[in-house]
C-alpha cells in the first residue's frame, strides 16, 4: 500500500509478504525528527539552528511516513527524502535568508586576511568573533567569497558543503571500486544510498547546512583511511595532511593511520605516509606561524582549548565543562591534564594493540577524539560528528570478511615492502640461476 493513499481507520499495517522490515529505520527516523525539533526550539529565534530545527523536524518524519509504506529496509527513497529535509531545503532557505553559523563569516574573513596580509589571523583579537580558531587550511573554503564578493555561489559555506560531499564520495568510489583479495568489491550497488543515509544523519546533516566547519574534516579522514585500505601510503598522507592543515581535531589521526601502515605495509610505507602527511601539514601552517607568531598563538592554540582570556562560545553540559563550572580556578588545568593522559593511554593503545584494519583505525581514532571532546573545556555537541562518521564509514562501505582477515585489495599490498623487496630479490636470483 503506498504510503499516500487513504488506509482505514483502526487497520494495523501487514508486513510485507517478502519479509523485509523498516527495522530501526523507522525508530531511528522518528527519534531525529524529536531531536531536529528539540535543536529548533531550544535555539535562539532566527538563528540558523532554529531554523534548521524546524525544517528538518518534519522533513524526517516524512522520511519516516516513506520508510513506514517501504518493502525495503534504509531503502532509497526514505533516504532521498531524509537528505531533502534535512539538508536541501534548510540549506537553500538559510541561504536566501542569509543565515548561518559565525564560523561562515570567521572563514571568509580569514581568507580576506590571507590574501592581504599573509595571515588568516587578527594579531589581537577581543571579541569572540574575532577569533579564528581554525588552522590556515580552513580559510581556503573563503577564498571564492574573498576574489569574488558576496552571492550564494561564492560563500563559504557552499563550499564546505561540496568539499565534504566530494570527499565522501571519493571515499566510497575508492574503497567500491577496489577489489579486495578474493575478488568482492567492498560494497554493493547501494553504496549510493548508504552514502545518503551517512548525510542525512542530524550530526552531519545540521552542520553542513548551517555552515560547520567539522564536515570537511571527518569527509578527508574517511578519504585518508580508504586510500589506506589500498595500502597507497603517499595518497593518504597527503590527505591526512590535508585535513590536519584545516583543524586541530585531525591530527590525532597521523599517528594512527601511521602504525597501520607500519603493522600491515612496513617501514618504508609508513615512512612514506608520515612524510607525506607532514610535508602537507608544514606547508600550510608555518609560512602563516612566521608572518605573526602571536596572532597564531591567540587564534589558534589558546582559544579553541578554553585557555585565552575571551571565553569560547563552544560550550556544552559535558565533562571538561563541568570541572571548569565547579572548579573555577584550577577546572581548565585539570581537564588539560586529563586530555593529555588519554592522549597518552590511546597511544599505549597503540603500541600495546596496534589497529591491523581500517575498521579497528577507525574506532581508536573516534575513541581518541570522543575522549578529547568530552574532556575538553570547550566543546559542542556537534562535534559528535567525528566518533559517528568514524563508526559508520567502515561499517556501511566495507565488507566484514576483507577486514577480518587483515588483507588490502590487492594482496601483494597487504605484505611488509621489506618482505616484498626480499622476494623480488629471490625472484631475480631464481631468475638468473635458470
Amino acid at each position: 500500500m503506498s504510503v499516500l493513499s487513504p488506509r482505514p481507520v483502526g487497520q494495523v499495517p501487514v508486513r510485507p509478504a517478502d519479509g523485509r522490515w523498516p527495522g530501526w529505520c523507522l525508530p531511528l527516523l522518528l527519534a531525529s525528527a524529536v531531536a531536529a525539533m528539540a535543536v529548533g526550539l531550544s535555539s535562539p529565534p532566527g538563528t540558523a539552528q532554529r531554523w534548521w530545527g524546524v525544517i528538518a523536524g518534519p522533513g524526517y518524519g516524512v522520511a519516516a511516513l516513506v520508510a513506514l509504506g517501504s518493502r525495503a529496509r534504509w531503502g532509497r527513497g526514505a533516504a532521498v527524502v531524509a537528505v531533502l529535509g534535512s539538508l536541501v531545503v534548510p540549506l537553500v532557505w538559510l541561504t536566501v535568508l542569509g543565515r548561518a553559523q559565525m564560523e561562515v563569516g570567521v572563514i571568509e574573513r580569514g581568507a580576506r586576511l590571507l590574501l592581504d596580509t599573509g595571515t588568516p589571523y587578527l594579531h589581537a583579537p577581543q571579541a569572540v568573533k574575532e577569533f579564528n580558531p581554525y588552522l590556515p587550511g580552513m580559510s581556503v573554503f573563503g577564498l571564492p567569497a574573498a576574489l569574488f564578493g558576496g552571492g550564494a555561489l561564492a560563500g563559504a559555506r557552499l563550499w564546505l558543503v561540496l568539499g565534504t560531499l566530494a570527499a565522501l564520495v571519493w571515499s566510497v568510489r575508492l574503497v567500491a571500486t577496489a577489489p579486495s583479495a578474493d575478488g568482492a568489491s567492498a560494497v554493493g550497488s547501494d553504496r549510493l544510498t548508504r552514502l545518503l543515509w551517512v548525510v542525512a544523519c542530524p550530526v552531519v546533516a545540521l552542520p553542513l547546512a548551517i555552515g560547520g566547519v567539522d564536515p570537511p574534516v571527518i569527509a578527508l579522514l574517511c578519504l585518508a583511511l580508504a586510500f589506506a585500505r589500498r595500502g597507497e601510503a603517499g595518497q593518504a598522507g597527503l590527505v591526512a595532511g590535508l585535513a590536519a592543515a584545516l583543524k586541530w581535531t585531525a591530527w590525532p589521526a597521523v599517528p594512527v593511520l601511521l602504525v597501520l601502515f607500519a603493522v600491515r605495509s612496513g617501514r618504508r610505507a609508513a615512512v612514506r605516509f608520515a612524510a607525506a602527511a607532514g610535508a602537507v601539514a608544514l606547508v600550510a601552517v608555518v609560512p602563516v606561524l612566521l608572518v605573526d607568531p602571536e596572532a597564531f598563538r591567540q587564534s589558534v592554540l589558546l582559544y579553541p582549548f578554553g585557555l585565552s582570556d575571551t571565553t569560547s562560545t563552544a560550550a556544552s553540559p559535558l565533562l571538561g565543562q563541568l570541572l571548569v563550572t565547579l572548579l573555577p580556578a584550577h577546572g581548565k588545568a585539570v581537564a588539560v591534564v586529563l586530555i593529555g593522559l588519554s592522549a597518552v593511554a590511546v597511544g599505549v593503545s597503540l603500541v600495546v594493540r596496534p589497529p591491523r584494519d581500517v575498521t579497528a583505525a577507525a574506532g581508536r581514532l573516534a575513541l581518541g577524539l570522543l575522549l578529547a571532546i568530552l574532556l575538553s573545556p570547550a566543546t559542542r555537541i556537534g562535534y559528535a560528528v567525528y566518533p559517528v562518521v568514524l563508526y559508520l564509514w567502515p561499517r556501511l562501505f566495507l565488507t566484514e570478511r576483507t577486514e577480518r582477515t587483515g588483507r588490502t585489495p590487492d594482496a601483494a599490498l597487504a605484505a611488509p615492502e621489506d618482505a616484498r623487496a626480499g622476494g623480488r630479490a629471490d625472484g631475480r636470483v631464481a631468475a638468473q640461476s635458470s
